[in-house]
């Protein structure tokens, strides 16, 4: 449970957040709640017919597949059950391509940066270049001061965490500590920042007021 204060602390850090995401391009939002981060992207992807998910926590907890699987769309999400991995590759091969594509971020700057690390790199790939809209959904809880501080969070919080949550035997699943590992399941194996919107791929950015994801 958040308390006032943190609450507003997070509303302070988001409206400056965006401020800065929008003076480096971006389309971006900061909202109160996931119910009103739902209700903002869906008045957003109206014109759009095939959705991709990268593997983010953040954007589920949304209920976006569920709406627009609802809605009759072409869902492209590789979290599906009992999906093969010759089925699972070529969901994340039509997320390149499809009219919209939703992620989140590891980490985000409160000067305007959008941080993040991938092990096969087909989330990184989509938010830079292909589809042609992206949606990155983030809680407060991954926002940090500057882009030292961002690149610090994705290896003090949520490598760390990510790996652990994967079952993946490396250094950082055991003991929380990044160390740059050459293990075979290392998952941090692509960094991507965007310091400004990508050329060619409209990116919005949904801040919400609440901790999700890692």
């Amino acid at each position: 449970m958040q308390s006032s204060y943190q609450t507003w602390l997070w509303e302070q850090r988001g409206q400056r957040c965006a401020e800065n995401l929008k003076k480096n391009g971006f389309d971006a939002h900061w909202v109160a709640d996931t119910q009103a981060g739902t209700d903002l992207i869906l008045s957003m992807i109206e014109p759009y017919q095939s959705f991709g998910f990268g593997g983010s926590d953040s954007v589920r907890r949304l209920g976006l597949v569920e709406h627009l699987s609802a809605r009759g769309k072409t869902v492209f999400d590789h979290w599906q059950p009992n999906l093969s991995p010759q089925d699972t590759l070529a969901i994340r091969r039509s997320q390149l391509t499809c009219d919209c594509f939703f992620c989140s971020a590891n980490a985000i700057s409160l000067t305007g940066e959008i941080v993040n690390v991938d092990g096969a790199g087909n989330r990184t790939s989509a938010m830079a270049f292909g589809p042609s809209k992206v949606i990155i959904v983030a809680g407060m809880n991954k926002v940090a001061d500057d882009l030292a501080g961002a690149l610090q969070r994705v290896r003090q919080v949520a490598g760390p965490m990510r790996a652990k949550s994967l079952n993946m035997k490396t250094p950082c699943a055991e003991t929380g500590i990044c160390t740059d590992c050459h293990s075979p399941q290392r998952i941090c194996r692509i960094t991507t920042i965007l310091h400004r919107q990508p050329v060619l791929t409209p990116t919005s950015v949904v801040l919400i007021n609440e901790a999700l994801g890692f």
